[in-house]
């Protein structure tokens, strides 16, 4: 019991190190998650939403802290218990993701590793198994170190690390890229599909009333040959098929597509504001200037927004801006940098250069 007590002690902790880590490396992408988790269509918490980046915050580095407590052993019965309490908050929801099919992507693994609900809710379980080891063999679970007060300054030295890490990426960006709009990525090249790329796999269940009693007929998408009454339809995917990296991104007027058309070009500015209303004030106070300077070594400038038409001419007035707004959809712009406003250079699609808005000095022009 001893050995099983310590592998699974390294095990739940080092995974519970990553698994945070990797999250506290990008909180506002967790966030958007968790405002997913807390939509009316899911768990029906919309009051949460507001404070959905505090959530996110206090989870993950609690996550990445309570990894590090198992391993060096600080306070043991403390750990295991928050441990058990997480899990199992945990495993409930990557359940009732997957059996209701309502979040397609945990978030558990941030952009770094996609798993899908059933994925996830087994990865929990698996989990909670080893974690119940752990509460059965908690007397094995000693302190790594003899002094106590070394194991509390470790202890004490990760909270105030997650949390300094979490705070300067939130002021700027963060620190691995794991997205499809990295730097070094082309745009164009993420949004297509290989000709020999899997095809979509659905289900359709046929519903028909024949002889007075309905029957029910599966088929991949052909209307089966029945001799009866049609009375429904239900389709399910069984295989997604291929999904290219970069979905739903877009550069559009009310009229007109030109994602091609400014994705061609040399030398490029986005500047990326996914709602105009909730942009940082003293990052919009950075634009005028920016753009100017920006304008003036030749670059084409170009801003980024899902808020409406009236209100990016409001907006651009009111600021006195020299560029243009385009129609993308929000949450590929959440996707494109974790700021607002943020900037993004690009060279004929290929993504060169991010910045955060507190960083905008830094864009090389």
């Amino acid at each position: 019991m001893k050995y099983i007590v310590a592998f699974s002690r390294i095990f739940v902790g080092v995974l519970f190190i990553i698994s945070g880590f990797i999250k506290l490396n990008d909180p506002l992408g967790f966030s958007y998650k968790l405002q997913e988790y807390f939509g009316e269509g899911v768990l029906n918490l919309p009051f949460l939403e507001p404070y959905a980046l505090i959530i996110s915050i206090l989870v993950v580095v609690f996550e990445v802290v309570l990894g590090v407590f198992l391993l060096i052993g600080y306070k043991p019965k403390f750990t295991i218990y928050s441990l058990l309490a997480m899990i199992v908050f945990f495993t409930f929801l990557t359940f009732y993701s997957a059996y209701f099919d309502k979040v397609k992507d945990c978030g558990c693994f941030g952009d770094a590793l996609k798993l899908t609900p059933w994925e996830s809710f087994t990865k929990d379980v698996v989990l909670l198994v080893f974690i119940l080891i752990l509460l059965v063999g908690i007397k094995y679970i000693k302190p790594l170190f003899g002094r106590p007060v070394i194991t509390t300054a470790i202890a004490l030295l990760s909270f105030l690390a997650s949390l300094s890490f979490a705070y300067y990426v939130l002021m700027h960006l963060p620190a691995i890229d794991f997205r499809a709009y990295k730097v070094g990525a082309n745009i164009q090249e993420g949004m297509t599909v290989p000709e020999n790329a899997a095809k979509p796999v659905q289900e359709f269940t046929w519903t028909f009333n024949v002889n007075g009693a309905e029957e029910i007929f599966v088929t991949d998408g052909s209307y089966p040959s029945v001799d009866g009454e049609y009375v429904g339809v239900e389709s399910k995917v069984i295989d997604p098929g291929y999904e290219p990296p970069v979905v739903d991104f877009s550069i559009e007027t009310e009229d007109e597509d030109l994602t091609e058309y400014y994705l061609e070009k040399d030398k490029l500015i986005m500047i990326v504001m996914y709602n105009l209303a909730t942009a940082e004030p003293d990052g919009v106070a950075k634009l005028k200037a920016f753009s100017d300077k920006a304008l003036k070594n030749g670059y084409t400038v170009i801003g980024l927004s899902a808020s409406g038409a009236a209100e990016k001419e409001q907006f651009k007035a009111s600021h006195k801006l020299n560029f243009d707004f385009y129609l993308c959809d929000e949450k590929a712009l959440k996707t494109v940098v974790r700021a607002s406003p943020g900037i993004v250079k690009l060279e004929k699609g290929t993504v060169v250069q991010k910045a955060h808005w507190n960083d905008i000095e830094k864009i090389k022009l």
